[in-house]
């Protein structure tokens, strides 16, 4: 899977944070009770019906904590699951696989269920052009995770955070004094800088459009909140110069008139911030 976030460097570093801040200065249930020679088996109990996400990062974080717990993946990320079924099994460390049961649990139950609302959501779109993207609405300290699962469900990464792309928003345009400041000063900006990041801007209106119309030098404009007819009136004004979003309370209820406009992606922050987490066990055998 090619996501720039997707490095060594970076997944180590949120399993190291994310087992500091569960483990602290030791694992001391499984430490006082369990030798440190005791071996086991468990296996992952599916308990509720979706796609499963997260078992690649299962499997690193278990790596990374003891490479000689042993796994054997009955299920992969994306497989669509049923309540009863198994995951995968685990062979090795008593304390190794009771240290990180939590952490891999909170990752697949979070993750398998985003890549489960992902999965809906695309179904419910299949035919258009659209493409599903998800926003910077996620868990402080947990995008990576939860942008992944995103693709693992379907959809598509829009910008990692504020540094890989510009996106002007309605407070940005207000702030910098309206549409063609913001554009012209973005613009000088990126240049002075060396910067080669796409500009998207977002429109509350027809008329803010035609005063992007008239600046143009952006990549995307984002169509916010508004009706599918005027979606319609916009992509038909864009004309094919930019790209377009359409963003702002899209539901699964909405989400099919709006990619009937035509429009070339649809953003949905719910993804990642209104997802109920799929039910799941590790349970010893």
């Amino acid at each position: 899977m090619n996501l720039p976030y997707l490095t060594t460097k970076n997944i180590n570093a949120f399993i190291k944070a994310a087992l500091a801040e569960d483990i602290g200065s030791g694992d001391h249930s499984s430490l006082g009770s369990i030798p440190e020679d005791a071996t086991s088996q468990a296996h992952l109990i599916i308990k509720d019906d979706g796609m499963i996400a997260g078992l690649e990062l299962a499997e690193k974080i278990f790596n990374y904590v003891d490479a000689d717990l042993k796994l054997d993946f009955i299920k992969k990320d994306g497989d669509l699951v049923e309540s009863g079924e198994v995951g995968f099994n685990i062979t090795g460390s008593s304390r190794s696989i009771l240290s990180t049961e939590r952490l891999v649990l909170n990752c697949l139950q979070r993750m398998s269920a985003i890549a489960t609302y992902t999965h809906h959501m695309n179904l419910l779109i299949k035919g258009s052009k659209a493409k599903l993207l998800d926003t910077r609405k996620t868990t402080p300290l947990f995008r990576l995770p939860e942008k992944w699962a995103v693709v693992i469900g379907g959809g598509v990464n829009h910008r990692f955070g504020l540094y890989d792309m510009v996106m002007l928003k309605d407070n940005h345009i207000d702030f910098a004094g309206g549409v063609k400041n913001a554009i012209n000063q973005t613009v000088a900006y990126l240049e002075k800088n060396n910067l080669n990041l796409n500009i998207e801007i977002e429109v509350r209106s027809l008329k803010e459009l035609e005063q992007v119309l008239d600046v143009g030098q952006v990549h995307r404009v984002m169509l916010d909140n508004m009706l599918p007819s005027d979606i319609k009136q916009a992509i038909k004004m864009i004309g094919g110069r930019f790209e377009t979003e359409a963003s702002g309370g899209i539901t699964e209820k909405t989400i099919a008139e709006i990619a009937e406009t035509g429009v070339d992606y649809i953003s949905v922050g719910a993804l990642t911030h209104s997802y109920k987490s799929m039910d799941m066990s590790l349970k010893a055998f």
